[in-house]
């Protein structure tokens, strides 16, 4: 097994001496998910891998999403999306640019959301745009039973117009059409390792099923609140080569400014889960 070194309280390791490649060896790979599946979270620092590398890397957890804002997606593997400020020609070649990023989770509104994300770094600014990540699991584990019975075969509506509303650039309507508001389960079961997380966020969630909507504002409120406790929470300060991979069923995340004075990009690679584990539960 890979040395690591803890990250955040409850979740979150770097993985030490490891170089991400496309010929790391079977025993490595096993190792590497091993890992993720334990802590959710995995730091590889001081990486100097190209696209090609990055995509294929991404692959050996599993397929890999074309995300919908096509706008932004590498011209040359369009597995990759640009997260960015930086413009060519007057165009922006990245999504979420310099300001906030709410909590969310990458991708809570599709049919079959992603269960990963890697994300390189490539530019950095001198200082902002730390990425908050909440440990999902611990925070629903330590709910009040009371809350949790509540809770138990709730859905809510994951909205990524909201989102984008929010924080981002409003979808087109090609984009919307495949992205339309989806019900999902509040409290999912992780397709690989069987625990409950809550599945929700202030960035993309709107309103529980059926519910009250006054009671359905009210909980969710408590919720997200309850969530983003500072012992459930781990915040990256980025550094030239950090290369981050998360477990995207049961972590959100969210990103801190930065002065748009200085150029940033970030590229990232969005995982799927195998076509029998797609649907959240």
């Amino acid at each position: 097994m890979k040395e690591t070194r803890a990250l955040g309280a409850t979740f979150g390791a770097e993985v030490l001496d490891f170089l991400i490649s496309s010929s790391a060896s079977t025993e490595e790979i096993t190792a590497i998910k091993t890992l993720w599946a334990e802590h959710k979270l995995l730091l590889f620092r001081n990486q100097t891998l190209d696209e090609s590398t990055l995509v294929s890397f991404s692959q050996v957890f599993g397929a890999l999403e074309i995300h919908v804002r096509t706008e932004y997606l590498s011209p040359d593997h369009p597995e990759i999306l640009y997260v960015s400020n930086i413009q060519k020609n007057g165009q922006k070649v990245g999504i979420l640019a310099d300001t906030e990023v709410g909590w969310h989770y990458d991708q809570i509104y599709l049919p079959r959301p992603a269960v990963g994300s890697l994300l390189m770094a490539h530019t950095l600014p001198p200082e902002g745009g730390n990425t908050e990540f909440a440990d999902m699991t611990a925070a629903y584990e330590e709910l009040p039973e009371s809350v949790k019975t509540r809770l138990h075969s709730a859905h809510a509506v994951q909205s990524y117009e909201a989102f984008n509303r929010a924080y981002s650039v409003p979808t087109n309507k090609e984009q919307k059409k495949k992205s339309p508001d989806i019900e999902h389960p509040i409290v999912r079961t992780h397709p690989i390792t069987g625990r409950k997380a809550l599945y929700l966020c202030p960035g993309m969630t709107t309103e529980i099923v059926g519910w009250d909507p006054a009671e359905s504002r009210e909980m969710l409120d408590y919720l997200f609140e309850w969530s983003i406790q500072p012992r459930y929470v781990y915040s990256h300060a980025w550094q030239p080569g950090d290369a981050l991979l998360w477990d995207n069923a049961c972590t959100m995340h969210r990103r801190d400014p930065f002065d748009q004075n200085h150029e940033r990009l970030m590229k990232r690679t969005t995982i799927l889960p195998p076509q029998e584990l797609a649907v959240p539960v």
